[in-house]
This record gives C-alpha cells, sequence and structure tokens, in this order.
C-alpha cells in the first residue's frame, strides 16, 4: 500500500505524541512492504532530511502562528499529496477535517485521527474552542474513515454523533527497568531517585497543580518536569515561579534521554484532565513505572488497576497519594510489574500497526 501520514510536525519526532505515534507506526509499516511518506514542517529537522529508516519525508512550510500552524501546513501537504498514487491518506487532528474534503475528491481513501475532544481545552480561545468543536462535529459528517485511539472518545462520537469509529490505540514499546541509566548523570539524576511529570506546559494538563502538590511531599527526591509549550510562555513561567528549588524543568527530552528518564523514576505522575490515550501515559506502563494519574475516565481506560489515581484538580489528594506512594517501595514495585503486564497485552507498537494495515487493508477493500 501507498500511505501518506499528514497534519503532524513529522518525523524524527520532537514534539509529541502524534509525531511518535507518525515515527513508530510509519518505519513499521515499511519494514512490512508499505511505502510511506510523512509530511513534515520545515524546520522540525534542520538536516532536513529526505529518508528516515525507509520513510519519504517531505517537508513543507507552516504559518507560524498558535492558529494558523497546523491548517496551514496540512492545507499544503494534502495539496501535494493529492497529485501522488496515495491509496490511503491518513491525517491526524479533527481540526484538519475540512482539508480532508481534498485527498477525498481525489479518489484517495481518506482516514482522520481525531485525537480527543479538543474544545475542552484551557488553551484555546472562544473562537479556536468553537472552530474545534465544528470541526470535529464535520470529522463525523464527512464520508471519510474516523479513528479514534480511545474508548471514551469512540463512545462520544458514537452516542453524541452517531457516527461510529474504528478504535485503535496508541502504542509503546516495552522497556527494561533501569533501562539507559547512564545517561542520566549528565543531567544531575540517579535511577529510582525523582519524581517523573512528561506533558506539554499547558493548563490542562496541570504542571501548576503538579508542582504546587509537590511543596506539600516531605521528600529530597526532584520532581523532574519534561515538556514545554511555544505559545504558552507566559504560563510556563507561572509554573516555575510557584516551583520549590527541588523542581527541575527540563525541557523536551526525545530519543535516549526520554526513555532513560520514564524507565529510571521511581514515581511517575500523569495530571492531564482532557483528551484521549496520552501516549506519555502508555509510555510510562512501558517503561514499567509506578503510575500515579489524575482521576478521569481515560486514564482509568489506559491504566486501569496498574496505577492509583488522586481526585480530581487536587493538590492535597496528589500530594497525600504521592507521599503514600514514595514510603512503600512494595507497592511500588507491584504497580511496575502491573504496568509492564498491562502495556504488553494492550499496547504494543506491532500489535497497533497489525491493526492499522488490516484496517488499510479493508478500507481498500471495500
Amino acid at each position: 500500500m501507498r500511505i501518506a501520514i499528514l497534519g503532524t510536525r513529522g518525523i524524527p519526532a520532537a514534539y509529541g505524541g502524534f509525531e511518535t505515534f507518525a515515527e513508530e507506526l510509519s518505519r513499521r509499516l515499511v519494514a512490512r512492504g508499505h511505502r510511506v511518506t510523512v509530511y513534515c514542517r520545515r524546520g522540525n529537522s534542520p538536516n532536513r532530511p529526505r529518508r528516515v529508516d525507509g520513510v519519504e519525508l517531505v517537508h513543507l512550510p507552516a504559518i507560524r502562528h498558535k492558529y494558523a500552524e497546523t491548517l496551514s501546513h496540512t492545507l499544503l501537504s494534502a495539496l501535494h499529496a493529492a497529485v501522488r498514487p496515495f491509496d490511503i491518506v491518513y491525517v491526524c487532528n479533527s481540526a484538519n477535517s475540512p482539508i480532508c474534503v481534498i485527498p477525498w475528491a481525489r479518489g484517495q481513501k481518506t482516514v482522520i485521527n481525531v485525537d480527543g475532544l479538543e474544545w475542552q481545552r484551557a488553551k484555546w480561545g472562544r473562537v479556536a474552542r468553537s472552530y474545534y468543536q465544528w470541526a470535529a462535529h464535520l470529522a463525523a459528517r464527512l464520508p471519510i474513515a474516523v479513528v479514534s485511539d480511545a474508548d471514551v472518545i469512540a463512545r462520544f462520537y458514537r452516542e453524541v454523533w452517531r457516527r461510529p469509529t474504528e478504535c485503535i490505540p496508541y502504542g509503546t514499546e516495552i522497556y527494561p527497568r533501569g533501562h539507559n541509566r547512564e545517561r542520566l548523570a549528565a543531567m544531575g539524576l540517579e535511577s529510582d531517585g525523582y519524581v517523573l511529570y512528561v506533558s506539554r506546559m499547558e493548563r490542562e494538563n496541570n504542571p501548576l497543580l503538579v508542582v504546587q502538590a509537590y511543596r506539600q511531599v516531605q521528600t529530597d527526591l526532584p520532581l523532574v518536569m519534561v515538556g514545554d509549550a511555544p505559545y504558552a510562555q507566559e504560563y510556563i513561567a507561572e509554573v516555575k515561579a510557584v516551583a520549590d528549588p527541588r523542581v527541575r524543568f527540563l525541557g523536551y527530552r526525545f530519543g535516549e534521554d526520554y526513555h532513560a528518564l520514564q524507565a529510571n523514576a521511581t514515581v511517575y505522575i500523569q495530571a492531564t484532565e482532557v483528551g484521549g490515550t496520552h501516549p506519555a501515559l502508555v509510555e510510562a506502563l512501558g517503561h514499567g513505572n509506578a503510575v500515579l494519574a489524575h482521576d478521569v475516565p481515560e486514564h482509568h481506560e489506559v491504566v486501569g488497576s496498574a496505577g492509583r489515581y488522586f481526585g480530581f484538580r487536587d493538590a492535597e489528594a496528589l500530594a497525600s497519594a504521592l507521599e503514600s506512594l514514595l514510603a512503600d517501595p512494595p507497592a511500588r514495585d507491584a504497580l511496575r510489574v502491573a504496568a509492564v503486564e498491562r502495556a504488553r497485552a494492550r499496547y504494543g507498537w506491532d500489535a497497533v500497526t497489525t491493526a492499522y494495515e488490516a484496517y488499510f487493508k479493508r478500507l481498500l477493500a471495500a
């Protein structure tokens, strides 16, 4: 099959979950004999490689603006893809749903991954939230295929907009505990000697809540905050102003540094509150972490009984749950075993790739 992936910043992954998804899925599909092209934003990779692991990369410009960057790049990508013989055009992000008309009109099988319910995110203003809700509703009405990565999102589309979706989860590798621990020294850390938070530094991901809770925790372990956000610098400054000296902000980390951080944490905190399946949470399971997650349905779907939870937007509950887990090594060990078992059973990348391969073949045969 000839497959195009649109709507991400591109690969090699250097931003977030959709980029990691595009990289992991595309290279596995290529290894299975398919031809895959990933559309990348100029600036995502300074060298602009033409291929990575057999995946063709097309680098196109974008308008560098919070509200225009995704749409402008996806529009150019769709126009470029329309004159090429792709069998499948896979579009990430429900905001791009109007652009899906282009490959659909061209006769290419068009799939959109709607991600989460973006209009619930605090980072968007009123106009942007209205647009996201309209675009998601449009995706449910267009004659294209719709994919979600979480049952809670699939259920919303089914119950609210009467649109069935194909639910294929995000994936992860399975990593041994202590993986890449030698890389921690350069970051001033030790294995099993820090608490880890990974998310974009945006309001609905609650980094401020996490640092506020950590002020109440009696521990010498540092809190390591991994992530950034290009359009939220004022909010990030607010978070840093509240943080005490134990908190370390590492910005974005990818590749082996990221895996080292995930595989050696004492406790992993997931404080997001909206969206579908959060990639970092799935990867925390794959790295065998003791997970402490925000009490929302999406996290229960991913973690199940393989983690613990803290009350919704409750800093005191987070502090209490974290102190309890830090004081109980046997409980952490039990959660780590359960996390790996759950990741292996539900979220292996090879199984995810098999599901997409079969789904794409069904679409082409329909």
